[in-house]
């Protein structure tokens, strides 16, 4: 299945897809970021990957940003995209353009701390589990249908560094195994319902 990946920093979540993405048929036609300077850039072309950059700071309006992206992304006529650490919040006319195409994966066990800075926020609320939630991507920030999530326990020791990684290679097992489940076919959305072989995984 074609796909397209959006990311904006390191790309150990792409390293981690582009490794898998033989074993769960996914063909990575392209890769773009919002920065010019993400290290993910540089995974891609060392893979041969078709690379784009676009910088949203050369835009007046999220909507055009989004526009200018989705030009971008319809070159490869994706069957999915996947945001592999993709920190911008995307248009409701981008989402909709895309329903049932986009895949996220977001550092916490949501619906719990949504949004950004997850991990600190985790450990000042003296949580006792933290973990990684893979979901559709709906207009609502954060908020698309779940499919599927894993929790780790939070340790006395643990600060917004170590839970950070220790979450990081928790998303690195998750994400693949969901990108499977979409590419073999068994993976939908429908109206604002997760499927998974015809059962309903989240609301």
């Amino acid at each position: 299945m074609n796909g397209v990946v959006l990311i904006s920093g390191n790309g150990s979540n792409l390293q981690s897809i582009i490794d898998h993405s033989i074993a769960i048929d996914l063909k990575i036609r392209a890769v773009i970021s919002n920065h010019t300077n993400a290290y993910g850039l540089k995974l891609s072309e060392h893979e041969n990957i078709p690379t784009h950059t676009l910088s949203h700071k050369n835009f007046s309006s999220r909507e055009k940003f989004d526009q200018a992206l989705s030009n971008i992304i319809n070159q490869y006529n994706p069957e999915i995209i996947i945001l592999a650490g993709f920190m911008r919040i995307l248009s409701a006319e981008f989402t909709h353009q895309y329903s049932g195409k986009i895949l996220n994966t977001h550092p916490s066990l949501l619906p719990k701390f949504k949004g950004l800075n997850t991990h600190q926020r985790v450990i000042e609320a003296k949580e006792k589990q933290h973990g990684v939630s893979i979901h559709f991507v709906t207009r609502q920030l954060d908020g698309g249908p779940i499919i599927a999530q894993t929790s780790i326990n939070i340790i006395d020791t643990d600060t917004k560094e170590t839970l950070a990684k220790r979450v990081l290679l928790e998303e690195h097992k998750l994400f693949p195994k969901v990108i499977h489940w979409f590419t073999q076919g068994r993976l939908k959305l429908k109206g604002n319902q997760a499927i998974l072989d015809g059962k309903i995984l989240s609301n």
